[in-house]
């Protein structure tokens, strides 16, 4: 037995009890490097010695590292001949890593790993135990010939996981705290080793969550509804927009098509706008349903967020969470009033708009446009030539026949070539006419004499 007393060139003095001192370099001090050689003086504790001498002189030579390897490897020997999985061990908390904790269990380690700290969500080791403290751990694992040692917190406690659909039900409504945050959702601490998820979808109807923490903290105390479970897994979900009533389920009812509203946009894309109708829900305005006869290309020609533009609701889908919007339809179509007031082969006059190589662009009334294609610039009987595209300019009045009318596609189609058929037809009808009262017959022959003068 001896005594670290001070510190001296290459190692230590040891009192090794009367006048005798003994001499223990630094190799030979501990098992592992000393660092700090004054933290060992004042320690008691047998050394084996390499050299003695008798004298008060340090001519004895001790060694204290040989002594503790010694004791290491008895000590070791009786754990792993005694000990079996299931058994609970004592030992010191050592070391830290990324993993999990070491424990000094005599001289040598066993594993305590960060998933057998808790029976719930472990972050942190240094969170459930401290280093230094001594610990009582169940025996997990033991291999004796890679010596290797696993040691377990939470099996010194009973699996909650065990009595879980005991005390909850699908339904149930529990009130425990946030443990963590991550993009994807939260972690409930339903009870001491068994925490739930709330997923990012389930943490409100309306409001477009990127991020829980811009609604949750951690240490938030919550209510969620469990919404399932997995025992086999150990995974339960949870939702908290499931307490507090799903506002798309009365859509229809508050938005029902044909509705006028007047709200602000909040966002513009390509395609469109979303324009908010209340807390957490948009309706869409897309860029085809702003006017029936203009083509709008750019939708920040017509609003920019935060303008309050009129719309009325033309589709609700509460299953895909859709409102759609329009502005043209606040107005009758008139695609549907050009319809009804020019049916097929009427005559209708407007304004050429644009003259192209394929035809004449024509406004009529309610600012649509129609198109009288280059080979019905001419009456039947003429021939089509490049010139006569050069007789109309932008600005003339002109008259044309419709020939097309689709609402659906919003295609007007005109043709002067048909006007001027119809009417010809017409001449030929009114001499028939007039020569029923002379003649009760009429030949295919006499009418193409009249046409024939008619050229002429």
């Amino acid at each position: 037995m001896g005594k670290f007393e001070k510190v001296i060139k290459g190692g230590f003095e040891i009192d090794l009890g009367g006048e005798y001192k003994g001499f223990c370099p630094l190799s030979k001090a501990d098992v592992v490097r000393v660092e700090e050689p004054e933290t060992l003086i004042g320690v008691t504790d047998y050394f084996i010695i390499d050299k003695f001498h008798g004298g008060t002189k340090l001519k004895s030579v001790v060694n204290r590292r040989e002594y503790l390897d010694q004791k290491i490897k008895e000590n070791k020997e009786k754990f792993f001949s005694t000990v079996q999985i299931g058994d609970v061990v004592e030992g010191v908390v050592k070391s830290f890593t990324s993993f999990g904790a070491f424990i000094d269990l005599g001289g040598f380690d066993g594993l305590l790993h960060i998933n057998d700290m808790s029976w719930g969500h472990v972050t942190r080791p240094k969170d459930f135990v401290k280093k230094g403290q001594v610990v009582q751990l169940r025996l997990i694992n033991i291999d004796p010939e890679t010596q290797k040692i696993n040691l377990s917190l939470k099996h010194m406690q009973e699996d909650p996981w065990t009595t879980f659909e005991t005390k909850y039900n699908v339904g149930d409504v529990v009130k425990a705290p946030v443990t963590k945050i991550t993009t994807f959702g939260a972690f409930i601490e339903i009870e001491p080793g068994i925490e739930g998820l709330a997923h990012i979808s389930e943490l409100s109807w309306t409001k477009r969550v990127n991020n829980p923490k811009e609604v949750l903290d951690v240490g938030d105390v919550v209510e969620a509804k469990v919404l399932g479970y997995d025992l086999d897994k150990k995974r339960v979900s949870l939702g908290l927009k499931q307490l507090e009533e799903n506002p798309w389920d009365t859509i229809v009812e508050r938005y029902p098509v044909g509705m006028t509203l007047s709200k602000p946009v909040v966002k513009i894309t390509n395609s469109g706008a979303f324009v908010n109708l209340e807390e957490g829900i948009d309706g869409f305005l897309h860029i085809d349903d702003i006017s029936w006869t203009k083509k709008v290309k750019n939708m920040a020609s017509f609003c920019a967020e935060g303008d309050v533009i009129d719309v009325v609701v033309i589709r609700v889908e509460p299953d895909n969470r859709r409102i759609r919007l329009g502005v043209k339809q606040l107005e009758g179509n008139p695609w549907q009033t050009l319809r009804h007031d020019y049916p097929k082969f009427s005559t209708i006059s407007g304004v050429v708009t644009n003259v192209t190589d394929f035809g004449v662009f024509v406004k009529v009334m309610g600012d649509i446009e129609g198109l009288i294609s280059k080979y019905n610039l001419v009456g039947p009987d003429e021939e089509y030539t490049d010139e006569v595209l050069k007789k109309f300019n932008v600005g003339d009045p002109i008259t044309a026949m419709v020939v097309e009318c689709n609402p659906t596609t919003q295609k007007l189609s005109l043709s002067i070539k048909e006007m001027v058929k119809r009417s010809q037809q017409s001449e030929i009808a009114k001499y028939i006419h007039e020569d029923d009262d002379d003649s009760d017959t009429f030949s295919l022959a006499d009418m193409m004499r009249y046409k024939d003068e008619d050229k002429e």
